[in-house]
């Protein structure tokens, strides 16, 4: 399985396979509701590895994306495309798209023994643009 995730907006940003780990894809809605809610949300959360610069190659983008995390919402910038691809033999599992994603949460990890630093990304869509977001799949990836 493989996976590949881009943000697009002030920059880009890419990781694929030798990044990601892990991928997983939320709707929330209020667990105390007894009819269909208004308050749904769209959740994408993201587990990988951070790769070090070796032997002329640049380092991965987790750094732009613990900056990105940092963008206070008051700026327009907080808000960016996001695209997640889950790819298995050649086949889209699945593609989900985010116009208006931004940061609920970003931590890193290092350990002494692990060599490499561990990440985990959990983006959100704007609730008011929850009917942009896309899913698809089940096609030849490109």
């Amino acid at each position: 399985m493989g996976f590949r995730l881009k943000i697009e907006g002030g920059e880009t940003i890419e990781l694929g396979s030798n990044n990601i780990l892990t991928a997983t894809y939320k709707t929330d809605t209020p667990d105390d509701s007894n009819a269909r809610s208004t308050e749904v949300g769209s959740i994408l959360e993201i587990t990988g590895k951070i790769l070090t610069a070796t032997d002329g190659d640049q380092a991965d983008d987790t750094m732009k994306i613990a900056l990105w995390s940092l963008v206070p919402a008051v700026k327009a910038d907080c808000y960016r495309k996001a695209t997640l691809e889950v790819l298995n033999a050649g086949q889209m599992v699945r593609k989900v798209y985010f116009p208006n994603a931004f940061v609920v949460d970003y931590t890193e990890d290092f350990g002494a023994d692990a060599g490499v630093g561990t990440f985990r990304l959990v983006i959100k869509q704007k609730k008011d643009k929850n009917d942009l977001v896309k899913i698809e799949g089940g096609y030849a990836a490109e």
